[in-house]
């Protein structure tokens, strides 16, 4: 029979990283966790995130972390263009959008900016990717060129722009997706001028 400590060990390099909840789960204690740090076979790698010292870290590593940290919190504006290859732009932080009324967590590492949505707003063009050992929650290219009309004032016009133009040109969204976004974010009338400029 494998120790609890061994058991804990083998959990993490299966799941990438662990949480205080993880080992809820199976009946262990929380307390491990802690013992593991100060003998050096864990780190903390976020606030309640622990994982092996010797794991690679990949190049998703903070939106795997943002994703632990909000699990209803979803990838959008700059932080879904990087996933989703569209643009030019490289965020200092992790950009999620989570519910009106959901709790904001504190700072902490991955640095966050964080946006409220509500309704279908907050739920229209959600997909859930795996990525490496963990799940993500983004947008889809259509919903994130849609939020970034939206947030224009916040991240730039110029930005939202060349969204438009290389989501377009990279054929990452059609004009209904794109059409039925721009409805459910209210931004139609702001995008129709860019898009004739495209078609």
């Amino acid at each position: 029979m494998p120790t609890k400590i061994q058991t804990i060990e083998r959990l993490v390099r299966k799941q990438g990283n662990i949480r205080a909840r993880d080992l809820k789960r199976r009946g262990l204690p929380s307390v491990y966790l802690g013992r593991l740090v100060r003998q050096g076979r864990l780190v903390r790698r976020a606030r309640g995130v622990y994982a092996l010292v010797d794991q690679e870290i990949s190049g998703t590593h903070d939106w795997e972390l943002a994703c632990l940290r909000l699990p209803h919190g979803v990838l959008c504006l700059l932080s879904a263009l990087v996933y989703h290859g569209i643009g030019t732009q490289n965020p200092a932080g992790v950009w999620m959008a989570i519910d009106v009324k959901a709790w904001r967590p504190r700072a902490g590492y991955p640095r966050m900016r964080i946006v409220r949505f509500s309704g279908p707003a907050l739920s229209h063009g959600v997909m859930t990717v795996r990525a490496g050992r963990a799940t993500l929650r983004v947008y889809d290219p259509a919903k994130t060129v849609a939020d970034c009309f939206k947030y224009r004032h916040k991240i730039g016009l110029e930005v939202a722009v060349e969204s438009l133009r290389e989501g377009w040109r990279a054929k990452k969204f059609t004009l209904e997706q794109l059409a039925e976004a721009a409805r459910v974010c209210r931004v139609r009338h702001v995008i129709q001028p860019y898009l004739e400029m495209l078609t």
